[in-house]
């Protein structure tokens, strides 16, 4: 379990480093490291508490050992301490919150084609392994030891009542039983991670901080639907993954997109043999321009270090990219639950299984961060589709600096001016046209993909 997650991590580690020249993404990349080695060594330190009161490093072994003992006997007290701290290492690499501080950090200053495998790939991998270590997937082979082939039923043998001299919090939350410290623990996390994840996120005025805290607040709901632990909620947290990968990975592509035409609208309006026109410098920001007119000439590559940073940027965006405005409005609509898009339905299926189960709080709660989270998705609409005086936002004169760009003087040539553009390719576009459609489509036909969670989700149930 630790070396699959340490190999994914390290990949990442790599990739939030990819452009080495630029300082923000190498901050990024050593921020996302230090803090990722911290949650390692919780997890470790979980593992070491186990394998020390039980010598074993299978799960089945180690359930099968503490069945026969007593709940006061030191061996089951370590390995349940050894599972919390486990679990605890867990929530910090998913940036659930309160240890969600790196999160929004780290994906701002990552390029945003690093930012997407961020917020997919590792979500994915680690809240599956919860979702194992909650439903006890493949301990039943264990043979009359527990019921329903579920690690909650495993659990709820295991005494927590050592814990209220160190823990009194969990111990008056969980009582006696390590069923009830498990899922308050999930439970508390979820509600910091919904409210945080929106309150915080209404402040924000770079976009992927904002898209961060979003994520944040998506984790919520994924770890409410957790939780819950039955085979309605399994079924729910299955299908918001799956859309919440289609929408973020969408988003993001369409933000990498604009980030494209948007220097390619720039540099459009120069001749053919390379002379400037009286609108390309007005065009461009006042620092950009500078360079152009200076004395001394500069050599500039937008290639690999444009990346749009604030939301204000992404005004007039409707006027040059119809298109690409539209679907970055409808993955915003689908994030905020607006239906009949994917989005809505994720959310009402987690609220459905957590209410019929008598989650009211966590349910009142989440449906009054939905509303507050939608304010922050139409301000982004809204901003995207208000026209502005200049193609480009004043806000890139903060971006577009000496140092995020390949410089170098030409004594020669004082109009030595070129521009190294990334044009829209054809897979790009046909990525963005099939997942928008996707978030479209799904209340025509909704069968495919859900039948697909059902399929897994019993087979969770009924390995």
């Amino acid at each position: 379990m630790y070396l699959s997650i340490e190999l994914q991590s390290f990949g990442v580690y790599i990739l939030a480093t990819l452009y080495k020249n630029s300082v923000p993404a190498t901050s990024a990349g050593l921020k996302y490291f230090l803090l990722g080695g911290l949650s390692s060594c919780i997890i470790l330190l979980g593992a070491g508490l186990i394998y020390t009161f039980t010598g074993l490093t299978n799960f089945e072994s180690m359930y099968s050992l503490i069945s026969v003992y007593d709940t006061s006997v030191a061996l089951v007290q370590g390995f349940n301490l050894g599972i919390i701290l486990i679990i605890i290492g867990l929530l910090f690499k998913i940036a659930a919150a309160p240890l969600h501080h790196w999160a929004p950090d780290v994906y701002d200053d990552s390029p945003t084609i690093v930012t997407i495998w961020l917020t997919i790939m590792p979500k994915i991998s680690i809240i599956f392994l919860l979702l194992e270590i909650q439903t006890g997937v493949g301990l039943s082979s264990v043979v009359n030891l527990f019921s329903a082939n579920s690690l909650a039923s495993a659990i709820e043998e295991i005494d927590f009542s050592f814990l209220s001299l160190s823990f009194p919090v969990l111990a008056l939350l969980g009582g006696n039983s390590t069923k009830y410290v498990l899922k308050y623990l999930l439970l508390i996390s979820s509600l910091l991670s919904l409210i945080i994840g929106t309150i915080v996120g209404l402040a924000q005025t770079r976009i992927k901080r904002l898209l961060a805290y979003s994520t944040i607040s998506h984790i919520g709901f994924m770890l409410l639907a957790l939780s819950v632990n039955t085979e309605e909620s399994i079924d729910a947290l299955i299908f918001y993954i799956i859309q919440y990968t289609i929408t973020n990975l969408n988003a993001f592509l369409v933000i990498i997109a604009l980030s494209y035409t948007c220097v390619n609208y720039q540099s459009a309006n120069r001749g053919a043999s390379g002379a400037r026109s009286s609108t390309a410098t007005t065009n461009l920001p006042a620092s950009v321009a500078n360079l152009i007119t200076t004395a001394r000439p500069r050599k500039i590559n937008l290639k690999t270090n444009f990346d749009i940073k604030f939301i204000s940027e992404l005004k007039s965006q409707y006027e040059l990219n119809p298109l690409l405005s539209l679907s970055l409005t409808i993955c915003l609509f689908s994030m905020a639950g607006i239906p009949p898009l994917i989005g809505f339905f994720s959310k009402q299926f987690v609220l459905y299984a957590a209410i019929q189960n008598g989650y009211y709080f966590m349910s009142i709660v989440a449906i009054i961060v939905s509303v507050i989270s939608a304010s922050y998705y139409l301000k982004l609409i809204r901003v995207l589709h208000t026209a502005s005086d200049s193609a480009t936002p004043e806000t890139l004169e903060e971006y577009l600096t000496l140092d995020q760009f390949s410089a170098r003087s030409s004594a020669s040539n004082s109009a030595n001016i070129n521009y190294s553009i990334s044009f829209l390719s054809n897979i790009h576009s046909f990525l963005i046209s099939s997942l928008t459609l996707t978030l479209i489509m799904f209340v025509l036909k909704p069968s495919i993909i859900l039948n697909l969670t059902q399929l897994l989700t019993l087979s969770l149930f009924n390995f």
